[in-house]
């Protein structure tokens, strides 16, 4: 009798002296566009990142003693630039690299960024310019590996050639170390930085290596630079192929019946005969990893670590983390070294930084836009 329930309700029960034990498995469909390729190997900090949170039954005491270790070793909470962290007051953990030099080869690292909204400007011929506001948050270098140690799942089978890019773990956004789990809190010991509630991989050259533990500010890039951003689209779910991919749609009256907004014939006769592949089709739409390239900085904010960066376009919802980093297309890319190179040291400026930092063809607010001679 057990047999037929396993086959028929797949049920699994399990009797023990007095005790029944009953299983049911239940199958949901999840829509996602995600590839059904297995993962060949994780990469070296990918671990466990959150704890599991019980009831520990701590006095307030133990509590507050808890807190005061956490200030005692990351620096007491406060919020820069907007963004809560802990003000870390520590000198850098590891050992000082050498500041390499700029070459036309030279790949630096990016930034983690979160999109915050869109504002619009007005150049000095009153053409308004439609930008997106990326902030960076709380960026700061967690691990360097060289080339010679990075060995990615997936390598070319043919014209193997050795590694000439290295690995640049960037941390964004600290967090209370009491809810991640030890091995996770100990990628940042060595930096010594608190937890990162995410993590970004930057491949570069070995002349654009940044010590571990330094933080990335938005003077990383300045106004005029090219980059190419990188984030997740809005998730649309299931949508039909007049939202999908634009199409017309059938007549809305004139002997038409249900096809309003159907996509019409996918497979005709003759030599097709079937479905391509390919073919536009009803399917899941949004929530995939897109790449915008070109994409000028026109306006920098220094206080709040924004950038505004041209278009509307940016993919990803609102608050949602965008990933910066110079701008791959072969005719935009740099032909000299930028101003700070491989970031900006704040320590290495006589005179700070203005609020604000403007393109050349920008109009700045603050100034007259009318003057009568």
């Amino acid at each position: 009798m057990a047999g037929i329930c396993n086959k028929l309700f797949k049920l699994t029960i399990s009797t023990n002296f007095c005790c029944l034990e009953t299983t049911y498995k239940i199958s949901l469909q999840v829509r996602n566009r995600q590839k059904n390729v297995p993962r060949l190997r994780f990469p070296l900090w990918y671990l466990k990142k959150e704890r599991t949170l019980y009831p520990e039954k701590l006095t307030l005491e133990n509590k507050e003693f808890i807190e005061e270790v956490v200030h005692d070793t990351f620096g007491p909470p406060a919020v820069l630039s907007g963004i809560s962290t802990y003000k870390t007051t520590s000198p850098l953990k590891t050992q000082p690299v050498e500041k390499g030099v700029w070459t036309e080869n030279s790949k630096r690292c990016g930034l983690i960024t979160r999109k915050i909204g869109c504002y619009p400007m007005w150049d000095k011929n009153g053409k308004i310019i439609w930008s997106t506001l990326l902030q960076v948050i709380d960026n700061h270098v967690v691990k360097y590996t060289p080339p010679e140690e990075v060995d990615p799942p997936r390598k070319p089978k043919r014209f193997l050639k050795p590694n000439k890019y290295g690995v640049l773990l960037v941390g964004a956004e600290s967090a209370n170390p009491q809810l991640y789990t030890k091995e996770y809190c100990g990628l940042f010991t060595a930096a010594g930085l608190p937890p990162k509630k995410f993590l970004g991989k930057f491949n570069i050259t070995p002349d654009a290596i940044i010590q571990p533990g330094t933080p990335l500010t938005a003077c990383h890039y300045q106004p005029g630079d090219i980059v190419d951003v990188c984030g997740k689209t809005v998730d649309r779910g299931f949508q039909g192929v007049m939202k999908r991919w634009g199409f017309k749609g059938m007549p809305a009256s004139h002997g038409v019946t249900k096809t309003h907004r159907r996509g019409g014939n996918i497979g005709g006769g003759g030599e097709k005969g079937r479905v391509w592949p390919g073919t536009k089709m009803p399917g899941h739409m949004g929530n995939k990893w897109r790449v915008l390239r070109g994409l000028k900085i026109w306006r920098i904010n220094t206080k709040y670590n924004i950038l505004y960066v041209q278009g509307l376009g940016v993919p990803g919802e609102t608050n949602s983390l965008i990933y910066v980093h110079d701008t791959l297309l072969p005719l935009r890319k740099r032909k000299e070294s930028p101003l700070y190179f491989p970031t900006f040291y704040p320590q290495l400026v006589d005179t700070p930084l203005p609020d604000d930092l403007y393109d050349s063809t920008v109009h700045p607010f603050d100034q007259p836009s009318i003057t009568f001679a």
